[in-house]
């Protein structure tokens, strides 16, 4: 019986992943064994970076809420024990918004804590 292989098919899984691998530089974007390696790692990063995205975004907010609130003589984590001791329903993402874009709403904020 004669062998078969379907080279249909490896060609359509290789041709899908040196399209994933358009704009990469070098022979990554097109020698099979270099190109397969990168998708392969670009994959990874973009698993890992989807969670570490969260990360950098609320060490971001709390750095802005942490200017916002020295600006009005208080400390992050005082403010921080202020506003969830008097019942305020805002998370890190709106007070930081606030901080950044409506100073005046966010002098209120810090106002009705103190």
């Amino acid at each position: 019986m004669p062998r078969s292989v379907n080279s249909v098919a490896s060609r359509a899984r290789r041709k899908k992943t040196l399209q994933r691998a358009k704009g990469f530089f070098g022979r990554r974007k097109n020698v099979w064994t270099v190109a397969k390696n990168a998708v392969e790692k670009a994959l990874l990063y973009a698993y890992r970076d989807r969670k570490v995205k969260k990360r950098a975004f609320r060490s971001l907010w709390i750095q802005r809420i942490n200017a916002g609130a020295r600006l009005h003589g208080m400390s992050y984590s005082v403010f921080m024990n202020k506003v969830s001791q008097s019942n305020i329903q805002l998370n890190r993402k709106v007070l930081a918004d606030l901080a950044m874009n409506h100073p005046e709403a966010f002098k209120a904020v810090v106002e009705r804590v103190k």
